[in-house]
């Protein structure tokens, strides 16, 4: 008899509200808050100080001066710098606020503590297997040192006996999810930023209770900002009455911390240690484009088979071990990762930390980007670059590589998409190739060069991802599928317009003006 899971409550999602929570507690708030404070303590001192104004002025300049030394000899991404410099010289009220909030370290001193530990804890829970990495190093030594690098910034080895399936669409990784979901017998982990109700998640839902009926260990855990807009407060205990575990990363709580920087962006799919899903899809309808938001939703994943899932087992375990007192990395680590042997290539599995001073998402690329003879191609659907990350772009362009963005066509947000126009020019000035997605938005995190290696993530050209984010991503080097990947690029770029000196002039001159002011603050957005 088969059991209907909706009469259990399998239809839990009602829709929250955005609400004052939401708007005291972001970053936004935040920063309307501080522009509120700065009024305040200028009006004041007019008003009752109006005597001493001129030793208030020079007081202010003195100060201006010595925070303007201070962060010209600071370690801060010279970008940042710049942002600092410009924000602290009009407001030095506001600035010096805001400044000291986001380098005070208030409310994630204990998270970065936490997370400081389990990285310690499971340093060498997945041991390097013996000529994996010497086989990489034979065939591509600026590879392999990659590979060391990755190494060192974590658990993150390099494997064989691995086969990375490439869906070009969210369609396609939502089919093979359901289908693989079935076959689970011992554990399922799903972490995921988005998660939200509709076609996609109800289907998976309803498997995923089925699963914990039967006794699986079903786990799911996603970001925090689920419960500004997408999923109610007490989501977690309603998932509980259906036998699924869930935890919620760094949750609104009424205290304004700097822990709401660091977001869960991650998107993690592990079955019974033999079976992963990696990728930029998350589990609502628009990206299987059962939703229309944005034109049609082009995103990128991959499923891997074999030993590298241990990595995302792992990956997985490690944020949901974040406020846990009991060890369970070497009872799921135990399961056997079903070798797939003679699968070709090297697959290292990665995570970025943003607690660790490690920037590994933006390493990983600029490597690539540095590395490459004949061609980078990148889809990606944010463009908000540091000095460097453009440099690199520009360099490798320089070099005669050919350098290819695909961007979106719609955008998904007004500010971010007129930011990105700000780095066209000086791109194509140096020969970087630059397209758009007519048809919609680009969701997809891809890095392709050379035929012969790959990223496919969660991790943006952007500040959040590369500085902000807890992000992970999967490096391929000769796997088969990197020919696809390739093949899906380029019939992605024959759906795109050409971005050309031209038509960077033609725009409109709002999205120009927006991105020339906010260009100012873009680090900290």
């Amino acid at each position: 008899m088969k059991t209907d899971y909706k009469d259990k409550g399998l239809s839990l999602l009602h829709k929250g509200q955005k609400g004052i929570v939401h708007a005291v507690f972001s970053r936004f708030g935040l920063t309307v808050v501080l522009l509120i404070v700065h009024v305040i303590i200028l009006f004041s001192v007019f008003q009752w100080f109006e005597e001493f104004l001129l030793h208030f002025y020079g007081v202010l300049v003195l100060f201006t001066f010595g925070m303007v030394v201070y962060l010209l000899n600071s370690r801060m991404n010279p970008t940042a710098k710049i942002t600092w410099l410009i924000v602290i010289s009009l407001l030095p009220v506001f600035g010096v606020l805001l400044y000291l909030y986001t380098q005070s370290d208030v409310g994630h001193r204990a998270l970065k503590g936490r997370v400081d530990r389990i990285a310690a804890d499971t340093w060498m829970s997945i041991r390097q297997p013996e000529g994996a990495l010497e086989g990489l190093a034979g065939e591509c030594p600026g590879a392999a040192s990659l590979a060391r690098y990755m190494g060192r910034s974590g658990c993150h080895p390099v494997f064989e006996n691995t086969a990375v399936t490439y869906f070009p669409l969210g369609e396609r990784k939502f089919e093979a999810m359901l289908a693989e979901l079935e076959k689970a017998e011992h554990f399922i982990f799903l972490e995921y930023f988005i998660v939200d109700e509709g076609v996609m998640w109800g289907q998976i839902l309803e498997i995923l209770a089925k699963k914990a009926a039967q006794g699986v260990d079903v786990r799911v855990m996603y970001d925090g900002t689920c419960e500004f807009a997408l999923l109610p407060r007490d989501y977690p205990r309603r998932l509980k009455k259906l036998g699924i575990r869930c935890k919620v990363f760094a949750p609104v709580t009424p205290f304004v911390s700097t822990c709401y920087n660091y977001r869960d962006h991650r998107k993690i799919l592990v079955i019974d240690g033999h079976t992963a899903f990696n990728g930029g899809v998350n589990l609502a309808d628009e990206y299987i484009n059962r939703k229309v938001k944005y034109g049609h939703w082009k995103d990128a994943a991959v499923m891997l088979k074999g030993e590298a899932v241990r990595s995302f087992t792992l990956m997985f375990l490690q944020m949901w071990g974040i406020g846990e007192r009991k060890d369970e990395y070497a009872r799921f680590l135990a399961y056997d990762p079903h070798p797939v042997k003679g699968a070709g290539g090297y697959v290292v599995p990665y995570g970025d930390c943003p607690l660790d001073g490690e920037k590994v998402g933006e390493r990983v690329y600029m490597d690539i980007l540095n590395r490459s003879l004949s061609y980078v191609h990148i889809m990606t659907p944010y463009l908000i670059l540091d000095g460097e990350m453009e440099t690199a772009l520009k360099f490798a362009a320089e070099r005669g590589a050919e350098v290819v963005l695909i961007l979106p066509g719609i955008p998904d947000k007004a500010v971010p998409y007129a930011l990105a126009k700000t780095h066209y020019m000086p791109l194509l000035e140096s020969g970087v190739k630059i397209y758009e997605y007519t048809p919609g938005f680009v969701h997809a995190k891809v890095f392709l060069s050379d035929g012969a290696e790959a990223v496919v993530g969660t991790i943006n050209l952007d500040y959040r991802s590369l500085y902000h984010h807890f992000e992970c991503a999967t490096y391929l080097y000769g796997v088969s599928c990197i020919r696809e990947i390739e093949e899906d690029f380029q019939a992605t770029l024959l759906k795109c317009r050409r971005v050309t000196p031209e038509t960077v002039r033609k725009e409109k001159w709002t999205v120009r003006l927006t991105g020339r002011l906010m260009k100012a603050i873009a680090p900290l957005m």
